[in-house]
């Protein structure tokens, strides 16, 4: 597999590029390794005042994890180690202590939707589609961390239409129930980025970082323990089932066990 997450700075503002344009910049277990490394390093030397995220290609944000790297987990286990690596890496943009806006030309789907909205700000083309079409494709869950931060920044029931429903939302339903700060052709979103980290690097740093953490405790404060959840999705037929059909490109036929 190809792909790379590469961090480029310019003045105060650092940008992590999404690179895997022939796969929708859906996202490798070394992919997942890159953008911890540099969420780490951000944070350590907090030389940057805002952290820009996007994809390249022009098709997509990210389109999620890379289905064909399921093949191997054969116990829910396997699910409960990756989605706490998942946690663990959303865990890492949600703390960095300078504004983060994510911007979204595309697919923001999966994995993909759960990096944009532990962001702090989006903005996107009308193109643009959000979800977690799970119940369609894999057959597996998120963790209640995740579940937390999706309900958090939709609301409940955009939350149970993702992933009860599998069903996409368009980019107008996400800019009117805001989640995302603006809506604007896809030529134009790097100007209009550069305006909103223009307005995020006027204001005051400490006020910003304390504000963010604050609110990330709120969120995830007293949160129910869910990896029988994950173990038992995983752990299921159905699961196994959706890695195939996916690598056999059919649908999948579930079966509820």
């Amino acid at each position: 597999m190809t792909g790379q997450v590469t961090l480029a700075r310019e003045g105060r503002i650092a940008t992590l590029t999404f690179d895997r344009p022939e796969a929708r910049n859906a996202m490798t277990w070394a992919m997942y390794q890159q953008l911890a490394q540099h969420c780490r390093q951000l944070a350590t030397e907090r030389t940057a005042r805002v952290v820009v995220m996007r994809g390249a290609g022009g098709e997509a944000f990210v389109a999620g994890t890379d289905i064909s790297q399921f093949a191997d987990f054969r116990t829910g286990d396997d699910g409960v180690a990756y989605e706490r690596q998942i946690d663990d890496g959303i865990a890492l943009i949600e703390a960095l202590p300078m504004p983060t806006l994510a911007v979204i030309d595309g697919w923001a789907v999966g994995g993909g939707l759960a990096i944009a909205n532990a962001c702090d700000f989006r903005i996107a083309s009308p193109k643009s589609r959000f979800g977690v079409p799970i119940a369609r494709t894999l057959g597996n869950t998120l963790s209640i961390a995740n579940l937390a931060r999706l309900q958090a920044g939709w609301g409940l029931q955009r939350v149970r239409r993702m992933l009860v429903l599998a069903e996409l939302i368009n980019a107008d339903e996400a800019l009117a129930c805001g989640w995302l700060q603006a809506l604007c052709a896809s030529e134009d979103l790097q100007a209009e980025a550069g305006k909103l980290c223009d307005r995020l690097l006027a204001l005051a740093p400490v006020t910003q970082a304390v504000t963010k953490e604050g609110l990330r405790r709120i969120n995830l404060a007293g949160l129910p323990q869910g990896d029988d959840l994950v173990r038992t999705c995983y752990g299921s037929a159905d699961f196994q089932e959706g890695v195939q059909s996916f690598g056999e490109k059919r649908a999948a036929v579930w079966r509820g066990a």
